[in-house]
């Protein structure tokens, strides 16, 4: 099972995050939200396996800035 840890404001800031957990070695997957005529601008869920979800948000609160 998936569990959702963070939703990225667009595609741009999802990716940067995802390739943060990429390189712990975490599995991620990033899936749109929102309206489908705002191209890359839509809202995106970062998703990693229930059992890294923990771990996962470590990860992202020691590299968030905003």
């Amino acid at each position: 099972m998936w569990t959702v840890i963070y939703v990225a404001r667009d595609r741009t800031e999802a990716e940067m995050l995802k390739n943060i957990l990429d390189q712990e070695g975490m599995l991620v997957m990033l899936r749109t939200i929102g309206v489908p005529h705002l191209g890359n601008a839509r809202s995106v869920e970062i998703l990693v396996p229930s059992s890294e979800a923990e771990e996962a948000n470590e990860i992202l609160q020691g590299n968030l800035c905003f």
